[in-house]
């Protein structure tokens, strides 16, 4: 069997002789709606547990049966590079987003369908967020819950109305999601927003919720009186 040919690799990288100069090429497969791209925060280790890499490998392989493409960001390493991997292995469309730092510290994976080089963390998650349909959060540290808890406080406001799965078949998050629903007991969450933090138990049913609809909840600015600037809520 002849060996699988690599997707074109398209670096996009902004044009730093200029301060608002951007050059960007992105492939007009991520810009239809023939490939949603469903965006996977995960961590840049590959973590203490083999299941952990077992579960990404699922992700990406259920992402890529299932018509879509991945959206992540960029790295090669750990839980990144592992479900980077399994979507192109599988035939699927990778659209990596990286900071020029990273590329610089040779983290970047140069094999995806698109890498995209910006110039900040803060451009990576916003860029990141711009062309996913829908979240999959996997085990990751710090950089992973920061994504994560961006989406899900954007859908609070009602910035933005994507739907956002914890994919926790290894249990790895049960802690953080009692967390969640401490917080709701305390009386700092209602319970109608816990609704936008999904949790799914396999890759497959991950993969449906992240491209389903997000959950039907009003924003909280909604409940903002522009006349008073106070919140009713």
């Amino acid at each position: 069997m002849g060996r699988r040919k690599r997707p074109e690799v398209v670096i996009a990288i902004r044009d730093r002789s200029r301060r608002s100069g951007v050059t960007r090429v992105v492939s007009a497969l991520c810009d239809t709606e023939d490939v949603r791209l469903v965006c996977v925060y995960c961590g840049s280790s590959p973590g203490s547990r083999p299941e952990f890499a077992d579960e990404a490998r699922s992700l990406g392989r259920a992402i890529a049966e299932a018509g879509h493409g991945l959206v992540y960001g960029g790295g090669r390493i750990g839980l990144m590079g592992v479900v980077a991997d399994a979507v192109l292995e599988a035939g699927g469309v990778v659209h990596g987003v990286i900071p020029e730092h990273l590329v610089r510290a040779e983290t970047a994976h140069t094999g995806l369908s698109i890498l995209d080089v910006v110039d900040s963390m803060h451009e990576r998650k916003a860029r990141m967020a711009e062309l996913a349909c829908g979240f999959v959060v996997m085990p990751g540290g710090f950089g992973t819950f920061d994504e994560a808890f961006e989406i899900l406080t954007w859908n609070q406001l009602g910035l933005v109305r994507k739907p956002l799965v914890f994919l926790d078949g290894t249990g790895f998050y049960r802690p953080l999601l009692d967390a969640l629903d401490h917080v709701v007991e305390a009386g700092f969450v209602s319970t109608e927003f816990r609704r936008i933090a999904a949790v799914a138990d396999t890759a497959a049913a991950a993969v449906a919720i992240a491209t389903g609809p997000a959950p039907d909840v009003p924003g909280k600015l909604a409940a903002l009186d522009p006349t008073t600037k106070r919140s009713s809520l």
